[in-house]
């Protein structure tokens, strides 16, 4: 593993539903999980021979928005248990160093910052922070929208003694050189976030591969070039998502220009603006990770 660049996996949903996994609404990517966890396993492994660096943990859907509130008090601390096992043995059969990010997600749903509600979510971060904590190297709360769910799960990890990586979903509807979290709070102020916090890390990702430039460059402006917080990017391959759209609602399409190599291509870009960590999201699937890494990483 290289000291300069981390490759990270792509997206898990999109990539169990092609290899034919148990796969739909409500559960999402969660109902593999549940009844087909060897589809999880193979995912991973394809992204490790991609050349991944680092896997993350199958667990973004094991909320009660995608799995029930009575399946998640029943069944949400074994199957995260299970996702993080998964991805650790992977991890560790693997001839390279490869390392294993805990994910956790955004409980009220994804891209709706309106839906954010601290005192919900922090008891199901409670849950997956638990039984997920065993297996994995560092934590990865993803695809946030808000300023308050990082600083939430900032004080719910804190005991664990993981390093935080921060990823924030950016609004992408209008590409400006002052690129926003969906809440409005600004990529600056989410850096000086990752600062008061500690974390390892500032990422940003599942929002369109256009707007991940300026928010790597922004960052980077707050952070200072000396800075011991790494900054990362994993774009999706869809269009825009509109603001009012209905979290988590279904499978968006995907664009079309998004190859592996148009792809790695983006990734060039954030890495020469200043992102060490590189990966991809909803819709990036192995073979944009292979190119990324044959593009960027050599």
């Amino acid at each position: 593993m290289t000291e300069t660049l981390l490759i990270l996996d792509g997206g898990t949903g999109r990539e169990l539903a092609r290899r034919g996994a148990p796969f739909g609404q409500p559960e999402w990517s969660a109902l593999a999980l549940m009844e087909a966890p060897h589809f999880v396993s193979a995912v991973h492994r394809a992204y490790v021979e991609a050349g991944a660096d680092v896997i993350t943990t199958n667990s973004y859907a094991l909320v009660p928005f995608h799995i029930g509130a009575e399946r998640f008090a029943s069944e949400g601390a074994s199957l995260a248990a299970r996702a993080g096992q998964l991805a650790r043995d992977v991890a560790d059969a693997s001839p390279q160093d490869v390392r294993v990010a805990g994910s956790l997600p955004p409980v009220c749903g994804s891209y709706r910052p309106d839906l954010v509600d601290l005192d919900r979510a922090r008891p199901i971060l409670e849950v997956l922070i638990g039984a997920l904590a065993p297996n994995i190297d560092h934590w990865l709360a993803e695809t946030l929208s808000s300023l308050a769910e990082a600083r939430l799960c900032a004080t719910l990890t804190a005991p664990t003694d993981k390093a935080l990586w921060l990823s924030f979903t950016l609004e992408d509807e209008v590409v400006t050189d002052a690129p926003v979290l969906r809440s409005g709070e600004s990529v600056t102020e989410a850096a000086r976030l990752a600062q008061e916090v500690g974390a390892a890390a500032l990422l940003f990702n599942c929002s369109q591969p256009e707007v991940m430039e300026a928010a790597v460059r922004s960052a980077r402006a707050q952070l200072g070039a000396d800075s011991a917080i790494c900054i990362g990017v994993y774009a999706n391959a869809f269009p825009p998502m509109a603001a009012d759209a209905e979290a988590n609602s279904g499978l968006s399409p995907i664009r079309a220009d998004l190859t592996p190599e148009g792809y790695a291509r983006f990734a060039a870009a954030w890495h020469a603006a200043g992102a060490s960590i590189l990966g991809g999201c909803c819709g990036i699937g192995p073979e944009h990770i292979a190119a990324l890494r044959a593009g960027v990483a050599n």
